[in-house]
């Protein structure tokens, strides 16, 4: 599917806040309710839109500790290593990366001591890894789901 203007428009609008209503978005864009929905529903079907979710300020659930990982692994346990991080409740994203088998890893904890345990007890508990990286998020400057189109 080739994306036009108003897909991209609608998209960005989405991005933006994806509880707008569609009668919301045909008004700010000079389309019916119908059109958008049609829209809406086609770039869904074209996996253009995978899916509407809810983003949470993690900071404001108690989770003050933000922090990303380069997990190195062997070939033969990278698989392995990424299906057990992936379902960690503290990994809030798990990604294969270009390298020597690396996982990138974004983890939100509650506080240092938090962040200690899942180091010690439950990434090095993980049989196959090589080298791990971490970095602590002082402050964000910009955090955005979507694209920009």
């Amino acid at each position: 599917m080739k994306l036009d203007e108003t897909d991209k428009k609608i998209l960005e609008l989405l991005v933006e806040d994806g509880r707008r209503s569609y009668t919301e978005i045909g008004k700010e864009l000079d389309l019916s309710r119908v059109a958008v929905r049609s829209r809406v529903n086609q770039l869904m079907e074209a996996g253009i839109i995978e899916k509407f979710s809810c983003v949470i300020n993690s900071e404001k659930v108690g989770k003050g500790v933000s922090a990303f990982f380069e997990v190195d692994c062997e070939p033969a346990f990278l698989v392995e290593v990424a299906e057990n991080l992936a379902n960690n409740p503290a990994v809030a994203s798990c990604y294969q990366m270009t390298g020597p088998s690396t996982l990138h890893m974004h983890v939100l904890v509650s506080d240092f001591v938090q962040l200690e345990t899942f180091i010690n007890e439950e990434l090095y508990a993980l049989k196959g890894i090589t080298r791990v990286e971490s970095h602590i998020l002082l402050r964000r400057f910009k955090s955005r789901s979507g694209l920009n189109l």
